[in-house]
């Protein structure tokens, strides 16, 4: 069996309800995040996936993913790893979009990085010691972390640059699968959120 990753984006937040850039202040789960992280953690002890023996699950340390990683019933399971934790946002921590153009106008995080912050290369090494990890051994791993991170954990599994993340959005609490087709690296599910509906 080619290793697979099974990406789980943590619950809602405040901050990602409101659209603000949410790196590395740690901005816990309202209750919606806390019962969608109930929800696919049902999901994912249920058929097809049956709680997912034999998976390694790792989680980022910031507690909007490591809450969201016990809810679903892993916590036990569970290694935390900086590698997963989102992007350093630095100047731009806790603006909105629209606020950084005000500011700085045609900024696109996937292409400019951020003053402060980390640049686009280092989340890409980030994703690729991730990427590393996963196919260092014959089984599945789980990880939870956050939307921007583990997008571009979806682009480097491809072989794409980390600017193809800007092309795959990821809601809170979404489940997505990085497998393999024909030999290669592919998506097989992305953005999946049917268990909160």
């Amino acid at each position: 069996m080619a290793p697979r990753i099974l990406l789980a984006r943590h619950g809602q937040t405040s901050w990602s309800l409101s659209g603000k850039h949410t790196g590395r202040t740690d901005v816990p789960l309202l209750e919606e995040g806390r019962a969608g992280a109930k929800l696919l953690g049902e999901r994912l002890h249920r058929q097809p996936w049956a709680g997912l023996p034999g998976v390694e699950v790792r989680t980022s340390p910031l507690s909007r993913a490591s809450e969201s990683c016990a809810l679903a019933g892993f916590a036990e399971r569970a290694t935390s790893w900086d590698a997963l934790m989102e992007w350093d946002y630095g100047a731009y921590e806790g603006m909105t979009p629209a606020e950084i153009q005000e500011v700085r106008p045609g900024w696109l995080i996937w292409r400019d990085g951020v003053p402060q912050g980390e640049a686009v290369a280092d989340v890409s090494a980030r994703a690729d010691e991730v990427i590393d990890w996963a196919r260092s051994a014959d089984r599945d791993v789980l990880v939870f972390a956050h939307g921007h991170i583990l997008r571009t954990l979806g682009a480097r599994w491809l072989g794409l640059d980390a600017s193809f993340g800007a092309r795959i959005r990821l809601e809170p609490t979404s489940l997505s699968v990085l497998g393999w087709a024909y030999g290669e690296p592919a998506i097989e599910r992305w953005n999946d959120t049917g268990h909160l509906a």
